[in-house]
């Protein structure tokens, strides 16, 4: 480090446990200030902070390169204000992204209000401010705009529920594929405006589209709302088993060198030779940056798999009243959220395996939920004893295994129960839908 002081500059080489006593002595030593009366001087940084005697340098924040002043005198340290303190503080990604994630449900909470509100002065102003919102949040300014631009379309998507919401469970699908697509349109506009790759707002542009289509098709055509709420938690499955694959995408100049034409799986060979061979390489930033794009877009559509299926698996079990389709959406809700905890387990990602599990949590407490407050409430002291009895017989498994989920033969068990859940989620959403119901009453 280098230390600045009456005797001009000293570059030293000072030991990781050395205080700042240590090394004003060192420099007294070295600059001949003890034989001129001078004294050991005192050690500030560069911004006038004094440093403790008694603590080592490392512990105190001092860094290889710092630059220290030696002085005789404690100089005041410079006052800086709240903004200068804001512009030099270092950027926190994750806690951008937890209050980022605050915004957005305070936006859909806000947006809930304002729908039911009975003064259209509030309605209107609420349906003003969200959408603000969601247009600055997608300008690329300032910092962290990657985590304003990611909450911007669930502020579109709650601006556009706040203005067309009306009272009426058949309106529904048609205000929920408005809102899809406001996010989708909005997320679109800053991914245009972005000036790098912007993960989220892909996923958010497919699960807008997505969204819109489910719902605003069988409005068009005049079929059930069911039908929507089906086909989203069928989707939903779906999506938590092919997001994974669509998250690996090599970029072109990873696998092809045009130099030396040299093809392979993820790099291309290094232009320095050794000898008569050359070696096989793999750049590590841009293996970092593939690392975190797929890391994104699949923390991102696990998060939209847990909000649809939050969603649809209430509306899809209110909304079949029929008993033969309510046994269809129950059988749905029911396998749907099995499928999502079994889908889970094979997520390496922490925050993806812990935002799938929550979708297929959800999807069971909906489904009990509406077993204990919905028609054929009598059933429920069966399902009890029925969900006990066979999570007894899983844990008893567990136990005298020893490895529980980890071990070969339980993971080979939970792809075959995780494709059988599948299969029969699809079997039961044929009747969820009314599909079945209306060929048996054709056919009769």
């Amino acid at each position: 480090m280098s230390v600045h002081g009456p005797a001009g500059v000293l570059d030293l080489v000072v030991p990781a446990g050395a205080t700042s006593v240590d090394v004003a002595r060192e420099y007294a030593k070295q600059a001949e200030l003890a034989g001129a009366g001078g004294g050991i001087p005192l050690l500030q940084t560069s911004l006038g902070q004094r440093l403790n005697a008694a603590q080592p340098l490392s512990e105190a924040g001092i860094q290889a390169g710092d630059v220290l002043v030696a002085t005789t005198g404690v100089h005041r340290p410079r006052k800086v204000t709240l903004l200068e303190a804001a512009k030099n503080a270092p950027e926190s990604p994750a806690l951008a992204s937890m209050m980022a994630t605050i915004a957005a449900l305070a936006a859909v909470l806000s947006s809930w209000y304002a729908a039911r509100a009975t003064d259209e002065t509030v309605r209107t102003t609420a349906v003003g401010v969200l959408l603000a919102c969601a247009l600055v949040g997608v300008l690329p300014v300032g910092r962290h705009a990657r985590q304003r631009a990611a909450a911007a379309p669930a502020f579109a998507a709650a601006a556009a529920f706040a203005a067309l919401y009306e009272p009426g469970v058949h309106l529904l699908p048609a205000i929920l594929g408005a809102a899809g697509i406001s996010a989708a349109v909005v997320a679109g506009i800053g991914r245009a405006l972005s000036v790098g790759s912007d993960e989220t707002s892909t996923v958010w542009i497919a699960s807008g589209l997505t969204v819109f289509a489910c719902c605003a098709v069988p409005a068009l055509l005049g079929w059930d709302a069911r039908v929507a709420w089906t086909l989203l938690v069928f989707l939903s499955m779906m999506a938590a088993r092919f997001a994974p694959s669509l998250a690996i995408d090599v970029p072109d100049e990873a696998l092809l060198d045009l130099d030396r034409l040299a093809v392979t799986a993820w790099s291309a060979r290094d232009s320095t030779r050794r000898g008569r061979r050359g070696r096989i390489v793999v750049a590590a930033d841009a293996m970092e940056r593939l690392v975190h794009r797929a890391s994104r877009i699949v923390t991102g559509a696990a998060a939209a798999i847990l909000v649809t299926v939050v969603v649809a698996s209430p509306l899809l079990l209110h909304a079949a009243s029929i008993d033969l389709d309510r046994i269809g959406a129950r059988c749905l809700v029911f396998f749907a959220g099995c499928s999502l905890l079994l889908a889970a387990r094979s997520y390496r990602h922490a925050a993806a395996r812990a935002l799938l599990r929550m979708a297929g949590l959800g999807a069971l407490t909906a489904l009990a939920v509406h077993l204990v407050a919905g028609a054929g409430a009598g059933h429920v002291d069966t399902f009890f004893y029925v969900a006990v009895g066979l999570g007894a017989i899983a844990l008893a498994a567990a136990v005298a295994t020893g490895r529980g989920w980890r071990s070969v033969w339980w993971s080979r068990r939970a792809e075959v129960a995780e494709s059988l859940c599948g299969s029969l989620a699809f079997a039961s959403a044929v009747v969820a839908a009314g599909v079945f119901r209306r060929l048996w009453e054709m056919t009769s």
